[in-house]
């Protein structure tokens, strides 16, 4: 039971690359359903049974997956017997001594996800009226980088140690950053060339 808890911390990263993940996925998916992809040619010409997929289904799977990742991901922490973290320093970190600002991120980034997704709810998002509900939404743009620059500074084994960027776990997160990058570039010029 001991060796148990003393994995605990390992589990916690790997969900949180799960996450991350799952979140980046999410992200991608909203930046799909809010531009005219049905109308694109590369639309089109996918597979019929993709084209049956709806997509706000999925989107919306992926955020309630990602939140249950992400707080499997922070009560896992103070399970482990070497967590620097208890419980009240997840909520509010900067009362840690270890790695306090990066935690804080990633507390940040728990808060606007459960944010996003609590205006979701179609009770509450019919009350804000649509155009508050989006802008609202758009905090999902800070909470992605919030979370990746948390995945990539952060160290995995709460040591304080420098990150390696080359490192598995620091590419994954990096990746997920290059590709929410690159789809923000397109969805944005997708906003310029709409507006004109």
């Amino acid at each position: 039971m001991h060796y148990l808890f003393m994995q605990t911390i390992d589990i916690s990263s790997t969900v949180g690359l799960i996450a991350t993940v799952v979140l980046t996925i999410n992200i991608l998916l909203g930046m799909l359903l809010s531009s005219a992809y049905k109308r694109s040619i590369h639309w089109k010409r996918m597979p019929d049974f993709l084209q049956q997929l709806s997509l706000t289904d999925l989107h919306n799977y992926t955020a309630y997956v990602a939140l249950v990742l992400v707080l499997v991901h922070i009560i896992l922490i103070p399970l482990d017997a070497t967590a620097p973290f208890s419980w009240l320093q997840l909520l509010w970190p900067l009362t840690n001594s270890h790695q306090p600002y990066m935690a804080l991120l990633g507390s940040i980034s728990f808060y606007a996800l459960l944010l996003i997704i609590i205006t979701t709810q179609k009770i509450i998002k019919s009350k804000m009226g649509f155009r508050y509900w989006k802008n609202v939404h758009l905090v999902a743009y800070g909470m992605a980088l919030l979370f990746i620059i948390h995945g990539i500074w952060m160290d995995q084994e709460l040591k304080d140690r420098t990150p390696d960027f080359l490192d598995a776990e620091k590419l994954l997160s990096e990746i997920c950053g290059l590709v929410l990058i690159a789809a923000s570039v397109i969805r944005f010029r997708y906003y310029l060339k709409k507006q004109l």
